[in-house]
C-alpha cells in the first residue's frame, strides 16, 4: 500500500508536551467496528476512568512491563572534536548496544566516544539502518553507566520543543515498569493508576504481563513510498508460559484479549499460531502489521494517537480499517484530543 494513504494534518498544538494529572484523567475515544453496537454513533467520547464500564468481566488487559532506561547520551569524540549524541536502540549483549548517532558522519569505526561521568564507548560496527554498535568500556554494568551519564529518551516531537527534566523520570515510566531495557515507553500504559487498576479488579477484568523492550526504531519515519519496501526494526520480547496459558484460558471462557499498547499487540501477534493459540515466546520480533493482515491474538486495543504515515498508524488501520481510523482521527483532531506519547487514549474494538 502507498504510505501516503496514512497521512493526515495535525495542528502542532494538538501534540501533548506533558501528561494530564492524574494520569487516569486523560480522555479516551472509543471506536467500534462497523457492525458493532452504536453504529449510528461510531465515535464515543469517554475518559480513561470509564474503562471498567467499557469492558466485560472475564476480559483481560495485556500490559508491557518493560522499563525505560536513560538511553540518551551526549558526548564527543575522545580527540575533543565532533560533538555527538547517541540514542541506544537495542541491546546486543552485556556490553554492546546498537545506537542511532547524531552527527554520525563524524564518527569512524574504532573511535572512542566520551560521555558524561567518565563513560566511554568504542564505535565498533555500522549497520544498514544507519545505527552503530557501541562497546561500552570498563567493568561496571552498562545500566550503572547509563544511570550516571544518560537522560530519559523522550520522543523527538517532545524533545525538540522542550528540555528533558526531572519530572520526566516519573512521567515517562508506567506503573507496571519492571524489566529494564526499553528506550521508549509503552505509552498506552501511562494512563493507569492504582485507583483505575482497583476498579478493573472489582469489575472482574483480568491483567496479564509480557515484556517487549521498545527500541528507538519505533520513532523512525517510514521513508519508503510503499509499505512493501519498508524494513521493520527488531525488538526483543518475552511471553511466559503462565501468561500464554492465562490468555488462552480466558479466551476459551469467552473473555476478550485487549492489548494495552501496540507493543503488547505486536508481541502477541508474533506468538500466536495459525489456530489462534498464544504460545510462549522469547526472542526478536520485527512483525510489520498493515491492512490486510489478519489479527489472531487480540480482540481489541487500547492505544494513544499515532504519527501520520507511521507503522503504528498502519497497525491500527489493520485492526479497524483504514477509512474508519482516518475518520476517527479527524474526529479526535476536531474535538481537541491530545496526541502522541503524553496525549489521550483510544479504545479500538473491531
Amino acid at each position: 500500500m502507498k504510505v501516503d494513504l496514512f497521512d493526515f494534518e495535525l495542528p502542532p498544538e494538538r501534540i501533548a508536551l506533558r501528561p494530564v494529572r492524574p494520569r487516569d484523567a486523560a480522555r479516551m475515544l472509543v471506536v467500534r467496528g462497523a457492525d458493532a453496537p452504536f453504529e449510528d454513533r461510531p465515535f464515543e467520547d469517554w475518559g480513561v476512568r470509564d474503562l471498567p464500564d467499557l469492558l466485560n468481566p472475564g476480559d483481560v488487559l495485556v500490559f508491557n512491563d518493560t522499563r525505560v532506561i536513560p538511553a540518551q547520551l551526549e558526548g564527543r569524540r575522545a580527540d575533543g572534536e565532533a560533538k555527538i549524541g547517541a540514542t541506544l536502540h537495542k541491546r546486543i549483549d552485556l556490553r554492546r548496544w546498537q545506537a542511532f548517532i547524531r552527527n554520525a558522519k563524524r564518527v569512524k569505526l574504532g573511535d572512542t566516544l566520551v560521555f558524561g561521568g567518565g563513560v566511554t564507548a568504542l564505535a565498533e560496527q555500522r549497520h544498514d539502518d544507519g545505527s552503530i554498535t557501541l562497546l561500552f568500556e570498563g567493568e561496571e554494568p552498562v545500566e550503572v553507566l547509563l544511570d550516571r551519564a544518560g537522560t530519559m529518551p523522550l520522543p523527538p516531537y517532545i524533545a525538540s520543543k522542550r528540555g528533558v527534566d526531572h519530572q520526566d523520570l516519573e512521567d515517562y515510566q508506567t506503573m507496571f515498569a519492571a524489566e529494564k531495557g526499553a528506550v521508549a515507553a509503552p505509552t498506552a500504559s501511562l494512563h493507569f493508576t492504582q485507583r483505575l487498576v482497583d476498579a478493573l479488579d472489582a469489575r472482574g477484568i483480568g491483567r496479564a504481563m509480557l515484556t517487549l523492550h521498545v527500541g528507538a526504531g519505533t520513532f523512525l519515519p517510514v521513508k519508503a513510498e510503499d509499505t512493501d519496501d519498508h524494513r521493520m526494526h527488531a525488538e526483543f520480547g518475552r511471553i511466559s508460559q503462565a501468561t500464554a496459558t492465562q490468555l488462552n484460558e480466558a479466551r476459551a471462557k469467552g473473555g476478550r484479549i485487549i492489548a494495552v499498547g501496540t507493543t503488547s499487540l505486536r508481541l502477541l501477534e508474533s506468538a500466536v499460531d495459525e489456530s489462534g493459540i498464544i504460545q510462549p515466546f522469547a526472542g526478536d520480533t520485527a512483525i510489520f502489521i498493515t491492512p490486510g493482515y489478519k489479527l489472531r491474538a487480540v480482540d481489541g486495543l487500547m492505544t494513544n494517537f499515532h504519527l501520520p504515515k507511521s507503522t503504528l498508524m498502519m497497525l491500527v488501520s489493520a485492526l479497524m480499517g483504514r477509512e474508519r481510523m482516518m475518520a476517527a482521527y479527524t474526529h479526535a483532531i476536531a474535538n481537541e484530543y491530545r496526541f502522541y506519547s503524553y496525549g489521550d487514549s483510544s479504545l479500538l474494538l473491531p
